[in-house]
């Protein structure tokens, strides 16, 4: 078990449950349909990778551990970029700034790479994973 990663995903879990209701109960009180979708898209994508990282972290030393290790990094990063970026872009409409929001914007793909690229790692560290028996 790797203990970092366990706990990154609960803490990140437990975001994700607080982002959702707050999204759900008072930002469509304060912003148009289409914004709001951002922002639960942001919600949806933590809470998946979250649970992803807590695989991870549990079935840690299952796997080689750089693979698995960087693919942990990989979905955090992406978490933070990713679902991070569609929070700040949301708040940044709900404030009606558009003026940072392509600077802001460029950040989702990459997080999205991001998750891609832990995926992947974690697909590669699992076929390499030595059969018993």
């Amino acid at each position: 078990m790797n203990r970092f990663f366990v706990s990154s995903a609960a803490l990140l879990g437990a975001l994700s449950v607080a982002l959702g209701a707050f999204g759900a109960h008072k930002l469509r009180e304060l912003l148009p349909p289409d914004s709001a979708a951002v922002f639960e898209t942001g919600v949806r994508y933590q809470f998946y990778h979250a649970l992803a990282l807590l695989f991870i972290g549990i079935s840690f030393n299952s796997f080689p551990k750089k693979l698995v290790c960087w693919s942990g990094r990989c979905l955090l990063a992406g978490i933070l970029l990713f679902s991070g970026s569609l929070y700040v872009l949301t708040f940044l409409r709900l404030m009606d700034n558009s003026s940072l929001i392509s600077l802001f914007g460029i950040l989702t793909p990459i997080g999205g790479l991001l998750f891609i690229a832990g995926w992947l790692l974690l697909f590669f560290a699992a076929a390499r994973k030595k059969e018993i028996g």
